[in-house]
């Protein structure tokens, strides 16, 4: 992909893993909002005969996250059930998915989807990878506290049972939330950085996994941005050229994110949908979890770094891509056509 590439745009580009407005999203705070009306409206799309998609859409898509949690409790005062338990028997498939995604807080969302991924036979890395590589160390915390609510055990915990070798060993680094935070960049460490990168790797009969998990997985963002420059001073190769060259398997995809989302996490996750929706089928799980936990962060720079990569607008895509009420309900929360 030439966008990971051009490494001149990587000091101006904006990293979401550090910047903590929410400026960027799509859905804001609705203005004269009246909880009590919105509850009225639930309970008429909840409780009368058939269900009104429509109404259920119109609300939860265009409130706020925070306004969503007050809706809820409103709910569950005035009807003696819990909103989310409605939702879930009264619609099914990916429309129900969302819904609950859009009424559940999000590092309680963050959380449920770790759970998920590692829940049963198998172990969707795919999912722990995209989570751990775009999220703030803060994000990181918050989901961690919320699945010791929810299960009485450490995510750190139930993590090291479910993933081994060189991968669990980087993704535990990154699910520990304390990737360095300082905004001062150290150019010769920075240098220092990328020759032991290069020694490790490239340069090198075989590849020391480790130096790599060390580097990428602590060092703070602006100084991998310098990192990735010295890197290609030197070699020649991006380093994220570097890692497929050298690595395989789940830890070259969690490295290869890692590294891409120091450079531009909404290009990494503009890249995550595109996926999700070509080839055979569309992989919904993929589509909800990015548009609902991005939707007050940095959709709209998401939107945008797809259309530079793709040519084509994320709305037209997901207007071909997925119907009926699901769809709709992803149309509202990416917002207008670009």
């Amino acid at each position: 992909m030439s966008a990971w590439d051009d490494l001149e745009l990587l000091f101006d580009s904006p990293s979401s893993l550090t910047v903590t407005s929410s400026a960027r999203g799509t859905v804001k705070d609705k203005a004269n909002f009246k909880v009590e009306e919105d509850v009225a409206a639930l309970r008429k799309a909840i409780e009368g005969l058939g269900t009104t998609e429509k109404t259920l859409i119109e609300v939860l898509t265009q409130r706020s996250n925070a306004q969503r949690q007050l809706i809820a409790r409103a709910y569950e005062k005035a009807t003696g059930r819990k909103l989310v338990a409605d939702l879930e028997g009264d619609t099914h498939g990916d429309f129900e998915d969302l819904l609950v995604a859009l009424v559940t807080p999000p590092a309680v969302y963050d959380c449920h989807e770790v759970m998920k991924a590692i829940k049963g036979a198998g172990t969707t890395e795919s999912t722990l990878t995209e989570i751990f590589a775009s999220r703030s160390n803060k994000q990181i915390r918050a989901m961690a506290e919320a699945y010791m609510a929810e299960t009485g055990r450490t995510m750190i915990h139930d993590l090291q049972e479910e993933v081994s070798g060189d991968y669990g060993k980087a993704l535990l680094i990154l699910a520990e939330g304390k990737r360095d935070e300082s905004t001062n960049v150290d150019a010769a460490k920075a240098k220092a950085d990328a020759k032991v990168l290069y020694e490790a790797g490239e340069k090198k009969w075989g590849t020391d996994e480790d130096k790599f998990i060390d580097i990428l997985c602590h060092r703070s963002i602006p100084q991998l941005r310098q990192t990735l420059v010295e890197y290609k001073n030197m070699s020649k190769k991006t380093l994220q050229e570097s890692i497929e060259s050298e690595m395989s398997g789940n830890l070259e995809e969690l490295l290869v994110a890692v590294v891409k989302c120091v450079k531009n996490v909404p290009a990494y996750l503009a890249e995550r949908l595109f996926k999700s929706m070509t080839g055979l089928g569309t992989t919904e799980s993929v589509l909800t979890r990015i548009l609902v936990s991005r939707s007050e962060i940095d959709l709209l720079d998401i939107r945008a770094e797809y259309k530079k990569l793709f040519g084509c607008s994320l709305y037209s895509q997901l207007e071909s891509e997925v119907s009926g009420s699901y769809g709709n309900a992803l149309k509202d929360i990416c917002g207008q056509d670009d």
